[in-house]
This record gives structure tokens, sequence and C-alpha cells, in this order.
């Protein structure tokens, strides 16, 4: 909305600024941030007045003391949709095809997440697995049609690109193969990061990193220099994504203002779907999908721990009778706090702070990775 202005610059000349895709990523992302200040306390008594909070402690921790978490609103993932549709609706240019898909994609996630997160709480079983995977597939096949329905993009979502190699492996993958890398990389990405929402500001500190590091490629893949220098793909009006990168971000910073620790409101699946979800599009978009391997380097270690751990379980359960674990609990950051809370015993601290130790940690790993995955730009 706000890009018209520079229509303006002929009447005052600084108005020119509001072209800028930088000067417009910064103001998405303050727009956002300064949102989720104002709406965040309102929307937090809001959730706590119709009782959508914790119902019940998680029995997979059972060892350890959630109770203080028990009644926390839950559903906060709505403060991080809509500050960032908002922001982006504000300051991205209207109609780009690109920032519609991943606004459209995050949106679709979001409802879904948004569905699951209050089936649990008035009936204690959220949305089924298959359930999930069907609309998720729909959402695919909804998100294909509209790439191969815009001409420049129907040849380059079906290239399978690869990190550290300049050119295509796969010039084509075709319509079936392309939907299923789609798919996987949509049903990847949410699933990861709601695996991941687990601790108090872990899921979006993790996040955000990632946020960021995808801000910078979709940059570089929607300027036409920086994207022949770095060799990657072009993506013509793709530096748009950018803004909505920012918007998500500033969402983010704001959300971890309530739910750092000790947490007022947790994003549930709504947050978690939506937040995988809108950095997936982006991927896709941008032609950076298995960079996401790199990136989100945090959120595929929680989610091979469920796959190692319960893979583990069910073959030395056929093998021998009884299971076994590898993880003391898996997702991997529930392992780290069994042995934080061990230590924290020990040593007569709380286990708030082991709590806050363990998610600092993680931050810090996480921030690593999306380094790693911006710095592939130059390894090619």
């Amino acid at each position: 909305m706000f890009y018209w202005l520079y229509q303006l610059s002929d009447v005052f000349s600084p108005l020119r600024i509001f072209r800028y895709i930088t000067f417009r990523t910064v103001m998405a992302a303050g727009t956002a941030f300064i949102l989720s200040l104002l709406l965040g306390p309102w929307l937090i008594k809001k959730l706590r007045a119709v009782n959508f909070g914790e119902q019940r402690e998680d029995e997979r921790v059972s060892g350890l003391d959630r109770s203080a978490k028990i009644g926390t609103p839950t559903m906060g993932g709505l403060l991080i949709l809509f500050t960032t549709a908002a922001a982006t609706v504000l300051w991205a240019m209207p109609g780009n095809f690109y920032v519609l898909c991943a606004l459209t994609t995050f949106g679709f996630l979001g409802s879904l997440g948004f569905i699951d997160d209050y089936l649990k709480i008035k009936r204690a079983r959220g949305l089924s697995p298959a359930a999930k995977l069907l609309a998720q597939a729909g959402w695919t096949a909804v998100l294909l049609f509209a790439l191969f329905s815009n001409e420049e993009t129907v040849s380059r979502t079906q290239q399978l690109m690869v990190p550290f190699i300049k050119v295509p492996v796969i010039a084509s993958m075709g319509i079936i193969g392309t939907f299923l890398f789609i798919f996987l990389v949509l049903v990847g990405s949410s699933n990861a990061v709601n695996l991941t929402d687990g601790l108090d500001g872990l899921a979006i500190g993790c996040s955000n990193s990632a946020i960021g590091a995808y801000l910078v490629l979709a940059y570089v893949a929607g300027h036409f220099t920086f994207a022949e220098y770095l060799q990657v793909p072009f993506v013509q009006a793709g530096g748009e994504l950018t803004i909505f990168c920012g918007a998500l971000f500033g969402a983010g910073l704001g959300f971890l203002w309530f739910n750092c620790h000790p947490a007022r409101v947790f994003m549930g699946d709504t947050g978690s779907l939506a937040i995988g979800g809108g950095i997936a599009a982006v991927a896709i978009l941008i032609k950076q999908e298995l960079v996401l391997v790199i990136v989100g380097g945090v959120f595929v270690l929680e989610a091979a721990s469920v796959l190692i751990q319960q893979g583990w379980f069910k073959y030395t359960r056929k093998r021998y009778g009884a299971g076994r674990r590898i993880f003391r609990c898996a997702p991997l950051h529930h392992h780290f706090e069994y042995i934080a809370k061990e230590r924290a015993e020990k040593e007569g601290r709380p286990l708030g702070a082991a709590e806050n130790m363990i998610t600092v940690r993680f931050w810090i790993v996480s921030i690593i990775f999306a380094l790693i995955g911006v710095a592939t730009l130059k390894i090619r």
C-alpha cells in the first residue's frame, strides 16, 4: 500500500525511498513488531477469557514439572498471523505474485493449525495426522496450480537446485515429481517447527534465525546483479518476498516478547504450522528449498530425533520384545531438558534457569546454521 507513495516523489522527492525494498523491509519488520506489542496483551487477555489455554501436562515429559504451564493461553500464533499479514500488505508491492503465494500459504497453514488447536482444547484431541496431511496435500496442489499458471514460474518450479551447484541438477521433475517435492518441503518444514515448539521461546527464536537467512536469500534472488554474480536463480519481482520475511521476522520478535520464559502465551499449532509453511513457501519460490535443510538445521535435528526414537523403539520392541530408546525423550530439546534437570538438582539451581539455558543454546546453534546457509551463496 505505502509502495505507491513513491509516485508522489515528483512533488516531494524524499518519497522515492518507498521504492526501495531495503527500506520497506525494515519498516515492515518494525510495523509487525510494534503491532505485536500493542495487540499482544489484548489477545492474551481474550484467550484467557475464553479459556483457550494449555489444558493438561504433556505425558511425554512426565518426569518434569510442567504444572506452571497449565492454563497458559495457546493459539498465540494468531498474533503472528495478523501482524505479519498486516505489515506485508502495508509495505509490499500490491498484487505481487510471489508475496501472494507466500502469504496465502502462510495463512492456510496457520488456519489449519488454528483448527487443530481449537479441537485439542474442545475435545482434547486435535486433527488426525491423516487429516493434516490431506489438507497440506490439497494446498500443495493449489500452490502448484498457481506456479504452473504463471509463465515466469512454470519452468523454474520444476527444476531441482542443490546447494553448492550453480545449475539445476534436474531440469524438469515433471508435474508429479514437482508436486511430491513441494509437498515434502511444506510438510517437512511446518511439522519440524511444530516439533521444536516445546520450551518457552525456543521455536520462535530458532524460526527467526531461519527467517533472517531467507530474508537475505530472497533479496539476492530478486536482485539481478547479485543473483548473476552469485550464480543463483534470478526471480524477477521476487525481491518483494524480502518484505514478507521482514514482517514475519518483526512479528516473531514481537511474539518472543510475550513468549520468553516464563511464557505468557504459546504459539500453538496456529503459529508453528504457519511459520514453517511461510518459510517453506519462500524457499520454494526462490528455488532454495534444499538450503532449508542447512538453514533450519535445528528443526532438522528435532525432527530427526523423533524419527530415530520412534524407529529404534519399534525395531527393538519387535526384535527383543521390549522397546528401547536412544534419547531420554524426543524431540531433542526434551532430552537435554532431562539432563539439565539432573544437573540443576545436583547444583541446587531452579529448573527454569536450565530451560532458559537450553533455549539460548539452541538459538545460538540456529544462528550458526543460518549463517552457514547464507554462506552457500558464495560456495558455488
